[in-house]
């Protein structure tokens, strides 16, 4: 399997490029942003071991331009070790985060662990309860009657199905959704939610849409 380390601290890239070949690994590695965009959007890679603080282009700017287009596992391996920044990191798309100085051996269960999840398929027909959504169909049902929706609306649920019992914070809805920045005095993402519901739960007893105090949103059923 190949895999691409993008660090730009010398040691740190020699010691896990070599670390990480002697465990049976084909390993490139970029030591800084821009060569780390470029090489993880024109190779394959079955993985990305990604660093934060790097020159030319930092690791959220990095994931925030993979996730566009590219689903590669990626671990974030670097020393930002607020809770803030591990949210921020895996909100951002990022399937793992490890906090520099670290243990090689875990480093590397935890490569192993995300490779052997292998890449995530994208569900056609999703069910909830009586919910279904047919997405190449664009279409959506309860109780087996249709629901129309918004191009926006349809967006949002789609993200919600993809991610079901996972908080999706307004940042994140935002970004995926809108493509914006999420601004604490806009409320748009609340307004879609609101605007969701009155279609999706508003009409039936259960109600899948769950609003999570001071985080954001949640999709399950939780009969």
């Amino acid at each position: 399997m190949r895999l691409l380390v993008v660090e730009d601290e010398q040691k740190a890239g020699e010691y896990i490029q070599k670390g990480l070949t002697e465990s049976g690994f084909v390993v490139d590695w970029a030591n800084n942003g821009p060569e780390g965009l470029h090489a993880a959007t024109t190779c394959h890679y079955d993985l990305i071991v990604l660093d934060v603080m790097l020159p030319g282009l930092d690791g959220w700017q990095i994931i925030t331009a993979l996730r566009k287009s590219v689903d590669t596992p990626v671990l974030f391996l670097t020393a930002r070790d607020a809770l803030d920044d591990r949210i921020k990191g895996l909100e951002l798309g990022a399937d793992d985060y490890l906090v520099k100085p670290f243990a090689f051996a875990e480093l590397l269960v935890r490569i192993r662990t995300l490779l052997r999840r292998g890449p995530i398929k994208e569900v056609e027909l999703f069910h909830l309860a009586d919910l279904e959504l047919d997405v190449p169909k664009r279409r959506v049902t309860r109780g087996g009657a249709r629901i129309d929706l918004t191009a926006k609306e349809f967006a949002l649920l789609h993200l919600m199905s993809r991610r079901v019992g996972q908080v999706l914070s307004r940042s994140l809805i935002a970004s995926q959704v809108w493509d914006m920045n999420f601004d604490s005095d806009t409320n748009v993402v609340d307004v879609a939610v609101r605007r969701l519901r009155a279609k999706i739960d508003d009409p039936f007893d259960v109600k899948l849409i769950h609003t999570i105090r001071n985080m954001g949103y949640v999709l399950e059923d939780r009969r």
